[in-house]
């Protein structure tokens, strides 16, 4: 039986492999990999400075502007998106501490509360979550 270990990398699609390079970097993120395969493709795999589980960018010019499902965290999520507004970003408004959300997660419901979070997308428009650390 196949076990699998654990998550290494999400692909996140790009049209433009220097761009987005330069965004995951401004957000924290450092290049592991960057090197030229197959017909002229590049790989590039960017991890956060705590991270086990990075990003690969897959150079794919279609399917761009996904969600995709990346969660990262902040220390300080006021800060951080005071920094993407004031960058011209334009993050979505910062959800705040309040009530608790019902979700549904698989066969179970889970309740709990909302933590300080905002969307952000990249020079793509794909989107990941921030969230208060």
């Amino acid at each position: 039986m196949t076990t699998v270990g654990r998550f290494h990398l999400v692909l996140v699609p790009t049209t433009d492999p220097d761009r987005s390079i330069a965004f995951y970097e401004s957000l924290g993120f450092a290049k592991r990999a960057d090197f030229a395969y197959g017909d002229g493709s590049r790989w590039i795999e960017l991890f956060p400075p705590d991270g086990v589980c990075g990003i690969a960018l897959s150079g794919v010019s279609d399917g761009v502007g996904v969600d995709t499902g990346l969660l990262v965290t902040v220390a300080d999520i006021a800060a951080a998106h005071a920094e993407q507004t004031s960058l011209g970003r334009s993050p979505s408004p910062l959800a705040t501490p309040g009530s608790d959300v019902t979700v549904r997660l698989g066969g179970a419901t889970v309740t709990g509360p909302t933590p300080s979070m905002f969307r952000l997308r990249d020079p793509d428009g794909n989107a990941l979550l921030l969230i208060g650390d």
